[in-house]
């Protein structure tokens, strides 16, 4: 019997290489980095299969390889630019099913005069994040019910913490990705009700791939994504940095509103912090950082020189660094009374205690996180 082999994550120099692609020098391209374009045409399929795996798992596989792509065509190169072009087909044709299903899905609950808001998952376009994330302040059996009828959907096992956020994961025939439903509560455990409650209302319509979707305000856009990095899973994508930085870059952040927004969740302090680790980030690659304003720079709490590469993606130091924005969390919410709120933030700690315990002695969280 032959033995399995295990096989490593991506290395630190594969990721610096995506970043170089996707964050040239300012006032450059990468085309026009002639030491990056000597590194692709002398790069083996084992290596180049690695550079696609990396940006699959950070979801940037169509900007990254759309790059590449327009490297090699330049470079007369066209082995590897069938490479990236064969990597951009998959990708694209993966994409298009899944934004097929997901205007299925919203058109259904629409229909069936259910409020739904696409979170998280069209951030990324023209990437798609590796499920397809909703939230929506409709009645849970009401939900299952929908996805039962409509789209005969088996409902996933719920881990603890997707029940403390109140989150559903659908499996839908012919559907690769898993449909992820938040429902009611934002927040690690759930805690953020306010901020969920006002996710529709405050929403807007993008157009994506031909389709019409409600999609996240701004701002709330941006208190999910620090939820979701700096409370809850403690890394980053690459995908985080470039469409957060996009967002900066083109001045659609009213910063204004992102405090008062962000002071009312207790988590200001986060999302400064994040939006100045997206700027380092930058930094480290283009030279230049992002103009942000004093009020975000001045509240963070650290910056990207604390962040750092193991296992796929970015890492957010949990101690002290998160530790202390989890504190400062749980104490803004104990100071307004939001005691039930405060309660479930409480339940964290032991949780994610008990997902540590349970992957040193399984190598899986399952059941748990």
């Amino acid at each position: 019997m032959s033995k399995s082999v295990a096989v490593a994550p991506p290395s630190k120099e594969v990721m610096a290489l995506l970043s170089q692609l996707l964050l040239p020098p300012q006032g450059t391209t990468a085309l026009q980095n002639h030491s990056l374009m000597a590194t692709m045409r002398s790069m083996s399929r084992e290596r180049f299969d690695e550079l696609v795996a990396l940006a699959s798992s950070n979801h940037v596989v169509m900007r990254a390889m759309d790059v590449v792509a327009a490297m090699m065509r330049g470079a007369g190169d066209s082995e590897r630019g069938s490479w990236a072009e064969e990597a951009l087909a998959v990708e694209r044709a993966r994409i298009e099913k899944a934004v097929s299903f997901l205007k299925r899905i919203c058109t259904a609950f629409e229909e069936e005069g259910l409020d739904v808001t696409v979170i998280k998952s069209l951030d990324h376009w023209p990437d798609l994040g590796s499920d397809l994330d909703l939230y929506t302040n409709a009645d849970p059996v009401k939900v299952g019910e929908l996805m039962g009828r409509r789209f005969n959907a088996q409902l996933a096992a719920r881990s603890w913490g997707d029940r403390l956020a109140r989150k559903w994961n659908f499996e839908i025939p012919g559907l690769p990705e898993s449909v992820e439903i938040h429902m009611g509560r934002l927040g690690q455990t759930g805690e953020q009700v306010a901020m969920a409650a006002s996710i529709y209302p405050r929403s807007r319509q993008v157009e994506v791939g031909g389709k019409t979707f409600r999609v996240t305000s701004i701002s709330d856009r941006i208190m999910i994504s620090t939820l979701q990095r700096m409370y809850r899973h403690f890394y980053f994508r690459l995908c985080d940095i470039l469409d957060s930085g996009d967002l900066i870059e083109k001045g659609l952040i009213d910063y204004d509103d992102l405090k008062r927004a962000a002071q009312r969740s207790d988590i200001w302090e986060g999302v400064a912090t994040y939006l100045v680790i997206v700027s380092d980030y930058v930094q480290q690659y283009r030279g230049t950082g992002l103009d942000l304003p004093r009020q975000v720079r001045s509240t963070a709490r650290f910056g990207g020189d604390r962040v750092y590469y193991a296992r796929e993606f970015l890492r957010v130091p949990i101690f002290p660094q998160s530790a202390t924005l989890y504190r400062q969390q749980f104490g803004g919410m104990l100071r307004k009374g939001e005691l039930h709120s405060t309660a479930r933030l409480g339940l964290l700690p032991p949780l994610a205690t008990a997902a540590l315990v349970g992957m040193k002695l399984t190598g899986s969280d399952k059941g748990i996180w």
